[in-house]
């Protein structure tokens, strides 16, 4: 079974709400970014997605989108990141890793061969916002030959409406619930009928409903509790990181405490 699935399936026997984080691949340094995924496993973090730096990410907020061009700067490309998560996992890592990244990027690297690196790294997942659903033919083809290739996790908005029960028909691992219409880190400006929304997309789906963009706090979702399986924090985290240097012990405080508060009750 995929990491992911194994996660939160404990999380689900266990009664736990998962907390989900996003980080830049390449920042501070590719050895920086190490220290801040082990660090973020120590705390208790259930699954990483790691950016794939890309030039036109479409689906990004300033934050991001900055984070990504400062990480290009630094000569961040694909190649070098499967590098980094087989480093990690030879160093021990068991945390289920999703790759969050633009269809281009993968395309240009040839369908067939990123599957067979992904295996090889020990990538888990992959989210790929600019590739809807009814386009996801190919890679799921390539994908679906071999057990041991990443899963695509579905991203959903409040304008999927009619849409979700052909998107979450074969959902696995968890689905991405957008929790605002526009780009990622909009401060928890959330969309005027959030519940509704993630009560339909609960309604339909058979994996865990994650909700994420513009997430700060455990307070930002203790409406939606009750309906979600857990949150994923993106803009907010790197302007932390970017804030304390990239210092692992306040990536470790921070998803230790906010794991704990999202959890207590």
């Amino acid at each position: 079974m995929n990491r992911i699935e194994e996660k939160m399936n404990q999380l689900k026997k266990n009664g736990k709400k998962a907390f989900i984080t996003y980080m830049t691949a390449g920042l501070p340094d590719m050895e920086g970014c190490k220290k801040l995924i082990h660090a973020q496993e120590k705390a208790g973090l259930d699954v990483l997605e790691l950016g794939i730096p890309f030039s036109d990410p479409t689906a990004d907020g300033p934050v991001i989108q900055e984070a990504s061009y400062q990480s290009i700067l630094k000569g961040t490309n694909l190649k070098k990141v499967f590098k980094l998560v087989k480093e990690v996992r030879k160093e021990g890592c068991g945390l289920p890793i999703v790759f969050m990244m633009y269809f281009n990027t993968i395309l240009h690297y040839g369908l067939a061969e990123f599957a067979e690196e992904c295996k090889s790294a020990g990538v888990d997942g992959l989210i790929v916002p600019d590739l809807p659903f009814e386009e996801q033919f190919q890679l799921r083809e390539v994908l679906e030959k071999d057990e041991a290739y990443p899963i695509i996790l579905q991203l959903v908005a409040p304008v999927s409406g009619k849409r979700l029960p052909m998107v979450l028909e074969r959902a696995r691992g968890f689905v991405y619930c957008v929790s605002s219409m526009g780009v990622t880190g909009q401060s928890a400006d959330f969309h005027k009928n959030i519940l509704n929304y993630l009560k339909e997309v609960k309604r339909y789906s058979k994996v865990p409903v994650m909700m994420g963009f513009g997430i700060r706090t455990p307070e930002d979702v203790e409406p939606m509790k009750e309906v979600i399986d857990g949150c994923i924090v993106g803009s907010h985290f790197i302007r932390l990181m970017e804030e304390s240097g990239y210092a692992p012990d306040k990536a470790e405080e921070y998803c230790a405490s906010f794991k704990t508060e999202l959890n207590a009750g």
